[in-house]
């Protein structure tokens, strides 16, 4: 894995890239997302291809969502790049991206679910800190969609700040770790496991944090062997599940906790639960990916992060 490389923070103002990796968000929830940006003192800027419709699902052609990508990162004029929603799409585009150009202007890259590919590869690749973050039209544009503690502390460069049992988090086996905060969408990430994107092991521990929409205990439990067998869980001294209620109704909670227990079963390390961010219908927290951070289980819930996300 490359030497960490840290965006800038948010300055007062901030002019936001508004663009659509992926698939095609919704037009109204789109210019909804920007209201509520500009009524948090942000600018923005909708790229040219971030409505396209087609082919199939996707915001226009990779070459269009891959030019709107690089101009985000390469124009001075955006502080940071915001995706709009996820789907299905931002992996098509990995093998094409400029990397020398994204290193040499790294700024906040900020998006979820399908971004995940995104997320791991810029981590592997160039180091660059991203962040697991609400999205424009997925998230900004619901009220209270977007978690303000969170997004002030990843973005506005917070040194030691912690989540706890208030934004969700609960124990599922007790312990302590500390390492590299990396993962994402659950599904995206294993996906990627046997091809050059798959999320790269770093040198030190890792704690894992993982999510997903729409997937069953029976899934949770295969996705995890997948990763056990694909020896990625060498490096985890920690996992960190999110919020449950996007994938099972309550009533199934008792037995998707169970299934990834039975899962992790040959895991050491602490194990927690419930942490909001990502596919929720809360306020979405904020995570910034690839920075030290500390999960402490030994009483309290406690996921706290070691160092400053940006520079």
């Amino acid at each position: 894995m490359a030497t960490i490389l840290k965006p800038k923070a948010l300055p007062q103002g901030a002019r936001f890239a508004i663009v659509s990796p992926a698939s095609t968000p919704r037009p109204d929830k789109v210019e909804q997302g920007i209201t509520a940006l500009h009524a948090l003192g942000y600018r923005t800027t909708l790229f040219p291809h971030a409505l396209d419709k087609g082919p199939l699902y996707y915001a226009g052609n990779a070459a269009h969502r891959l030019a709107d990508l690089h101009e985000a990162f390469a124009n001075p004029d955006y502080d940071a790049v915001l995706c709009t929603r996820g789907g299905w799409g931002s992996a098509e585009l990995l093998p094409h991206l400029d990397l020398a150009m994204i290193a040499d202007n790294p700024k906040p890259f900020l998006g979820y679910s399908d971004h995940t590919s995104l997320h791991a590869y810029l981590l592997k690749t160039i180091g660059l800190v991203t962040f697991y973050a609400p999205m424009c039209a997925a998230d900004f544009s619901r009220p209270d969609g977007y978690d303000p503690a969170s997004w002030g502390h990843a973005l506005g460069g917070s040194s030691n700040w912690s989540l706890t049992a208030e934004d969700g988090l609960k124990m599922l086996r007790p312990g302590y770790a500390q390492g590299q905060l990396v993962g994402g969408c659950l599904s995206i990430y294993n996906e990627a496991l046997g091809t050059p994107y798959a999320p790269a092991l770093p040198d030190g521990p890792t704690i894992l944090f993982l999510e997903d929409i729409g997937t069953k205990p029976y899934q949770w439990d295969r996705y995890l062997v997948h990763l056990r067998y694909a020896g990625h869980l060498e490096k985890a001294h920690g996992i960190v599940f999110g919020d449950m209620s996007q994938n099972v109704p309550e009533a199934e909670y008792a037995l998707l906790e169970k299934a990834i227990l039975h899962a992790l079963a040959e895991f050491k390390g602490p194990i927690a639960i419930g942490l909001r961010s990502g596919h929720v219908d809360a306020p979405n927290i904020t995570l910034p990916l690839g920075i030290q951070a500390e999960l402490d289980l030994t009483a309290a819930p406690r996921l706290t992060y070691l160092e400053s996300a940006v520079s």
